[in-house]
């Protein structure tokens, strides 16, 4: 697989991309909604509704002297920010740091996208690392207020691997965790829960999978052996690796919309957030369309919520700092699920 990333104008440019060179030389678009957090760098916010209040859990952005390249080594993130809003429009207050790596004893670097969740009045968050060994694992910590600090534990989930956990709760009162990205998140060096050397599948096989495994009841192990989750074409095959406008990349996330699921996700170097839909958490998913036109910036990174009756979606770019690959912040804007169940485009500038 060709991973070359152009970093000086690091999004795709067909029609639906954005000039990061027109923006950053002339403000050529205006942006639809307003970074939510200036102060810092935020990114890969994942949102949820705890206490009549929305909270949200990104990746927290700094300066880093790591070289840019496929592996992402430049986001070299150290520790974790809580941010809670009363309504959409209210004040974002940072309740400081939750989480830092020096806290993690098995954690080396690159605390990279995280989530949260909550049972019986306790609050978990989970977060990716790579350990001393280089490898990305996914630890837990808790905390008894959703805006920590959280205590992590000694060490990562035992059959963990990869990045971006996305947890979610089912009606039944069962927790999945969905998790995997490709490149530097290391998925394509895992086959069959063993870490070796990269393979990827040629353009005509199917693509590499996101991964799933249900939750243990103490909401700190998982419950049964991790699974590949298929997503599917409208004719029930597949998806290739060469289908890169649809293939998964990264940052996966569930939600439920009339008793249907609702799986999103980034394509990674086409720079988009799409969906697909399924009867079972567990899928397949049929692909559906696409959530999230390109953004400023070359990754792409979101959560869905529903909050006063309302769904919402967070997702980050790079307005902040003019368009600095590693260096992004969060954002939120209302999503819509027109009357078929399909989710209506949302394009994040105004031409």
């Amino acid at each position: 697989m060709n991973k070359v990333i152009d970093l000086d104008n690091n999004i795709n440019s067909d029609a639906e991309a954005v000039n990061k060179k027109d923006l950053a030389r002339a403000g050529h678009l205006q942006q639809k909604s307003l970074p939510l957090v200036s102060h810092i760098y935020t990114a890969d916010p994942s949102a949820h509704v705890f206490n009549d209040k929305i909270y949200i859990y990104p990746s927290h952005d700094i300066e880093s002297d790591k070289p840019l390249n496929d592996d992402g080594d430049h986001f070299d993130m150290r520790d974790y920010h809580v941010f809670s809003l009363n309504e959409p429009d209210a004040k974002v207050i940072d309740h400081g740091c939750a989480l830092d790596i020096n806290e993690v004893k098995w954690a080396e670097r690159q605390m990279w996208a995280p989530d949260a969740a909550q049972k019986d009045g306790k609050y978990y968050l989970y977060f990716p690392a790579r350990d001393y060994d280089g490898l990305f694992r996914i630890g837990v910590a808790s905390s008894n207020q959703p805006e920590g600090p959280f205590k992590a534990e000694p060490s990562y989930i035992k059959g963990t691997y990869s990045i971006d956990p996305a947890v979610y709760e089912d009606k039944d009162g069962s927790y999945y965790m969905y998790f995997g990205g490709l490149w530097g998140g290391q998925l394509q060096n895992w086959h069959k829960s063993s870490y070796g050397p990269e393979q990827y599948p040629a353009n005509d096989e199917p693509a590499l999978k996101p991964r799933m495994a249900k939750l243990s009841p103490d909401m700190l192990s998982l419950d049964e052996e991790v699974h590949e989750i298929s997503i599917l074409d409208e004719y029930g095959n597949e998806l290739l690796a060469g289908d890169t406008d649809r293939r998964y990349f990264e940052g996966p996330w569930l939600h439920k919309y009339k008793e249907k699921y609702y799986f999103s996700y980034s394509t990674g170097e086409t720079h988009k957030i799409v969906y697909a839909t399924s009867e079972s958490p567990y899928g397949p998913f049929t692909y559906q369309g696409l959530i999230l036109e390109p953004v400023l910036g070359w990754t792409t990174h979101h959560s869905i919520a529903k909050f006063k009756g309302k769904w919402y979606l967070f997702y980050h770019d790079t307005m902040l700092s003019g368009g600095q690959t590693h260096l992004r912040n969060i954002k939120m804007i209302e999503l819509t699920h027109k009357e078929d169940g399909s989710i209506q485009t949302i394009s994040p500038y105004f031409n």
